[in-house]
Protein backbone atom coordinates (compact mmCIF):
# COMPACT_ATOMS: atom_id res chain seq x y z
CA UNK A 1 0.00 0.00 0.00
CA UNK A 2 1.31 3.66 -0.93
CA UNK A 3 1.56 5.98 2.22
CA UNK A 4 0.85 9.19 0.04
CA UNK A 5 1.42 12.84 2.44
CA UNK A 6 -0.10 16.12 1.28
CA UNK A 7 2.56 18.43 -0.02
CA UNK A 8 0.97 21.20 1.61
CA UNK A 9 -0.20 19.73 5.18
CA UNK A 10 2.90 18.43 5.15
CA UNK A 11 4.82 21.75 4.87
CA UNK A 12 2.15 23.71 7.16
CA UNK A 13 4.68 25.32 10.10
CA UNK A 14 7.84 25.37 8.01
CA UNK A 15 7.79 26.75 4.54
CA UNK A 16 3.78 27.56 4.78
CA UNK A 17 0.84 29.32 6.80
CA UNK A 18 -2.33 27.87 7.48
CA UNK A 19 -5.61 29.27 5.74
CA UNK A 20 -7.43 29.57 8.87
CA UNK A 21 -6.42 31.22 11.70
CA UNK A 22 -8.48 31.40 14.61
CA UNK A 23 -8.61 30.12 18.29
CA UNK A 24 -11.52 27.68 19.33
CA UNK A 25 -12.60 25.95 22.78
CA UNK A 26 -14.97 23.78 22.58
CA UNK A 27 -16.68 24.87 19.53
CA UNK A 28 -14.18 23.85 17.02
CA UNK A 29 -17.10 21.63 15.17
CA UNK A 30 -19.07 24.94 14.54
CA UNK A 31 -16.10 27.22 13.61
CA UNK A 32 -15.06 24.17 11.15
CA UNK A 33 -18.19 23.33 9.24
CA UNK A 34 -18.75 27.64 9.19
CA UNK A 35 -15.44 27.74 7.17
CA UNK A 36 -16.79 24.72 4.84
CA UNK A 37 -19.94 26.83 4.26
CA UNK A 38 -17.71 30.16 3.41
CA UNK A 39 -15.48 27.92 0.96
CA UNK A 40 -18.27 26.53 -0.75
CA UNK A 41 -20.43 29.75 -1.25
CA UNK A 42 -16.73 31.43 -2.41
CA UNK A 43 -15.82 28.82 -4.77
CA UNK A 44 -19.22 26.74 -5.52
CA UNK A 45 -21.04 27.04 -8.72
CA UNK A 46 -22.01 30.28 -8.79
CA UNK A 47 -17.98 31.34 -9.52
CA UNK A 48 -17.58 28.95 -12.30
CA UNK A 49 -15.25 31.27 -14.25
CA UNK A 50 -13.70 33.53 -11.25
CA UNK A 51 -10.43 31.64 -11.29
CA UNK A 52 -10.85 31.42 -7.55
CA UNK A 53 -7.37 29.70 -5.84
CA UNK A 54 -7.48 29.62 -2.51
CA UNK A 55 -9.69 31.61 0.28
CA UNK A 56 -7.64 32.67 3.50
CA UNK A 57 -9.76 33.14 6.85
CA UNK A 58 -9.01 35.30 10.10
CA UNK A 59 -11.00 35.45 13.04
CA UNK A 60 -10.47 38.18 15.64
CA UNK A 61 -12.62 38.62 18.80
CA UNK A 62 -16.48 40.18 16.27
CA UNK A 63 -14.65 40.41 13.23
CA UNK A 64 -13.62 38.61 10.41
CA UNK A 65 -11.55 38.88 7.09
CA UNK A 66 -11.73 36.29 4.61
CA UNK A 67 -8.88 36.52 1.76
CA UNK A 68 -9.54 35.67 -2.00
CA UNK A 69 -7.12 34.74 -4.00
CA UNK A 70 -8.11 35.08 -8.08
CA UNK A 71 -7.07 35.43 -11.05
CA UNK A 72 -9.28 37.41 -12.03
CA UNK A 73 -10.73 40.27 -9.59
CA UNK A 74 -13.00 41.89 -12.19
CA UNK A 75 -15.32 38.43 -11.95
CA UNK A 76 -15.22 38.56 -8.11
CA UNK A 77 -15.88 42.35 -7.73
CA UNK A 78 -17.89 42.71 -10.24
CA UNK A 79 -19.48 46.13 -11.87
CA UNK A 80 -18.91 48.94 -9.20
CA UNK A 81 -18.04 45.89 -6.52
CA UNK A 82 -21.48 44.84 -6.60
CA UNK A 83 -20.38 41.41 -6.16
CA UNK A 84 -18.16 41.21 -3.44
CA UNK A 85 -21.18 43.50 -1.55
CA UNK A 86 -23.77 40.84 -1.85
CA UNK A 87 -20.91 38.43 -1.18
CA UNK A 88 -19.82 40.71 1.83
CA UNK A 89 -23.51 40.52 3.15
CA UNK A 90 -24.17 36.71 2.09
CA UNK A 91 -21.33 36.15 4.69
CA UNK A 92 -22.57 38.10 7.86
CA UNK A 93 -25.60 36.59 7.34
CA UNK A 94 -23.91 33.25 7.55
CA UNK A 95 -21.70 34.27 10.36
CA UNK A 96 -22.98 36.96 12.63
CA UNK A 97 -20.13 38.65 12.41
CA UNK A 98 -18.20 41.75 10.67
CA UNK A 99 -17.20 40.58 7.35
CA UNK A 100 -14.14 41.95 5.51
CA UNK A 101 -13.61 40.88 2.64
CA UNK A 102 -9.80 41.49 0.65
CA UNK A 103 -8.97 40.27 -2.99
CA UNK A 104 -5.63 39.27 -3.96
CA UNK A 105 -5.09 38.97 -7.36
CA UNK A 106 -3.01 35.42 -9.45
CA UNK A 107 -0.71 37.21 -11.88
CA UNK A 108 0.79 34.05 -13.01
CA UNK A 109 -2.05 31.56 -12.98
CA UNK A 110 0.25 29.02 -14.60
CA UNK A 111 2.25 28.37 -11.75
CA UNK A 112 -0.96 27.81 -9.37
CA UNK A 113 -1.34 24.01 -9.14
CA UNK A 114 -5.19 24.30 -8.86
CA UNK A 115 -5.58 26.40 -11.42
CA UNK A 116 -3.84 25.05 -13.83
CA UNK A 117 -6.01 21.53 -12.44
CA UNK A 118 -8.76 23.22 -13.18
CA UNK A 119 -8.21 24.47 -17.15
CA UNK A 120 -6.97 20.75 -17.60
CA UNK A 121 -10.52 19.66 -16.31
CA UNK A 122 -12.37 21.84 -17.65
CA UNK A 123 -10.65 20.75 -21.31
CA UNK A 124 -11.34 17.38 -20.42
CA UNK A 125 -15.39 18.72 -19.97
CA UNK A 126 -15.34 20.19 -23.57
CA UNK A 127 -14.06 17.07 -25.05
CA UNK A 128 -10.31 18.08 -25.51
CA UNK A 129 -8.06 15.14 -26.08
CA UNK A 130 -6.32 14.24 -22.97
CA UNK A 131 -2.77 14.18 -23.76
CA UNK A 132 -3.24 17.34 -25.92
CA UNK A 133 -4.20 19.17 -22.86
CA UNK A 134 -1.57 17.96 -20.40
CA UNK A 135 1.23 18.59 -22.80
CA UNK A 136 0.00 22.27 -23.56
CA UNK A 137 0.17 22.92 -19.63
CA UNK A 138 2.81 21.15 -18.53
CA UNK A 139 4.88 23.67 -21.40
CA UNK A 140 3.05 26.71 -20.77
CA UNK A 141 3.63 26.49 -16.47
CA UNK A 142 7.62 25.57 -17.77
CA UNK A 143 7.85 28.55 -19.76
CA UNK A 144 6.62 30.72 -16.95
CA UNK A 145 10.14 29.44 -14.60
CA UNK A 146 8.40 26.67 -12.64
CA UNK A 147 11.21 24.19 -12.00
CA UNK A 148 9.32 21.18 -12.46
CA UNK A 149 5.38 19.88 -12.99
CA UNK A 150 3.99 16.44 -12.80
CA UNK A 151 0.24 16.08 -13.99
CA UNK A 152 -2.02 12.98 -13.52
CA UNK A 153 -5.26 11.98 -14.84
CA UNK A 154 -7.03 9.45 -14.08
CA UNK A 155 -10.30 8.13 -14.42
CA UNK A 156 -12.38 6.40 -18.37
CA UNK A 157 -10.13 8.58 -20.16
CA UNK A 158 -11.59 8.99 -23.97
CA UNK A 159 -14.19 6.98 -23.11
CA UNK A 160 -12.70 3.86 -22.80
CA UNK A 161 -14.79 0.71 -20.82
CA UNK A 162 -12.04 0.44 -18.05
CA UNK A 163 -10.32 3.49 -15.87
CA UNK A 164 -6.43 4.03 -15.86
CA UNK A 165 -3.75 6.77 -15.13
CA UNK A 166 -1.94 8.66 -16.97
CA UNK A 167 1.27 10.60 -15.96
CA UNK A 168 3.44 13.77 -17.32
CA UNK A 169 6.15 15.07 -15.79
CA UNK A 170 8.90 17.75 -16.45
CA UNK A 171 11.42 18.96 -14.34
CA UNK A 172 11.86 17.94 -10.64
CA UNK A 173 9.73 17.22 -7.83
CA UNK A 174 11.46 16.67 -4.97
CA UNK A 175 8.82 15.15 -2.60
CA UNK A 176 10.10 14.67 0.60
CA UNK A 177 12.08 18.13 0.90
CA UNK A 178 10.79 20.59 3.38
CA UNK A 179 12.59 23.44 2.03
CA UNK A 180 10.85 22.85 -1.26
CA UNK A 181 8.16 25.04 -2.53
CA UNK A 182 5.76 22.44 -4.10
CA UNK A 183 2.08 23.85 -4.98
CA UNK A 184 -0.98 21.12 -5.11
CA UNK A 185 -3.67 21.24 -6.34
CA UNK A 186 -7.04 18.78 -7.21
CA UNK A 187 -9.82 19.55 -10.15
CA UNK A 188 -12.53 17.21 -11.00
CA UNK A 189 -14.04 16.56 -14.86
CA UNK A 190 -17.79 15.47 -14.66
CA UNK A 191 -17.93 14.09 -18.08
CA UNK A 192 -20.71 11.92 -20.22
CA UNK A 193 -18.39 8.67 -18.87
CA UNK A 194 -17.89 10.03 -15.49
CA UNK A 195 -15.78 11.78 -13.22
CA UNK A 196 -12.35 12.09 -14.56
CA UNK A 197 -9.37 13.54 -11.18
CA UNK A 198 -6.85 15.96 -12.38
CA UNK A 199 -3.80 16.60 -9.47
CA UNK A 200 -0.80 18.75 -10.22
CA UNK A 201 1.82 19.50 -8.77
CA UNK A 202 4.44 22.44 -9.57
CA UNK A 203 8.00 22.87 -7.98
CA UNK A 204 9.09 26.70 -7.71
CA UNK A 205 12.20 26.85 -5.82
CA UNK A 206 13.57 26.30 -2.40
CA UNK A 207 12.55 28.26 0.73
CA UNK A 208 14.06 28.62 3.66
CA UNK A 209 12.33 28.03 6.42
CA UNK A 210 12.49 30.81 9.45
CA UNK A 211 13.85 28.57 12.09
CA UNK A 212 17.19 28.55 10.03
CA UNK A 213 17.48 32.00 9.04
CA UNK A 214 20.10 34.06 10.86
CA UNK A 215 19.27 36.49 13.46
CA UNK A 216 21.05 39.57 14.12
CA UNK A 217 23.55 39.05 17.53
CA UNK A 218 22.61 41.35 20.58
CA UNK A 219 22.99 44.85 20.61
CA UNK A 220 22.98 44.48 16.76
CA UNK A 221 20.44 45.38 14.40
CA UNK A 222 19.35 44.40 10.61
CA UNK A 223 20.21 47.04 7.45
CA UNK A 224 18.06 48.25 5.68
CA UNK A 225 18.79 48.36 1.51
CA UNK A 226 20.92 50.17 0.67
CA UNK A 227 22.61 51.20 4.61
CA UNK A 228 26.67 51.22 4.66
CA UNK A 229 27.89 49.14 7.35
CA UNK A 230 28.82 51.18 10.04
CA UNK A 231 32.77 50.77 11.26
CA UNK A 232 33.37 49.10 14.07
CA UNK A 233 37.04 49.56 16.02
CA UNK A 234 37.98 46.67 17.81
CA UNK A 235 38.73 46.91 21.62
CA UNK A 236 42.14 45.73 21.60
CA UNK A 237 43.60 48.19 18.90
CA UNK A 238 46.18 51.00 20.40
CA UNK A 239 44.55 54.36 20.54
CA UNK A 240 45.85 57.10 17.95
CA UNK A 241 47.46 60.03 19.53
CA UNK A 242 47.26 63.06 17.74
CA UNK A 243 49.83 66.07 17.54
Amino acid sequence: MGHKVHPTGFRVGVIYDWQSKWYAGKNYKDLLHEDLRIRKRIMGPGTPDAGISRVEIDRNANQMTVTIHTAKPGIVIGRNGANVDQLRTDLEKTTGRRVRVNINEIRTPELDAYLVARSIADQLQRRVAFRRAIKQSVQRTMQRGAKGIKVMVGGRLGGAEMSRRETEKQGRIPLHTLRADIDFGVAEAHTTFGRIGVKVWIYKGDIEPEINRPKPQDGARELLAGEPAAETVSEDAAPVVSG
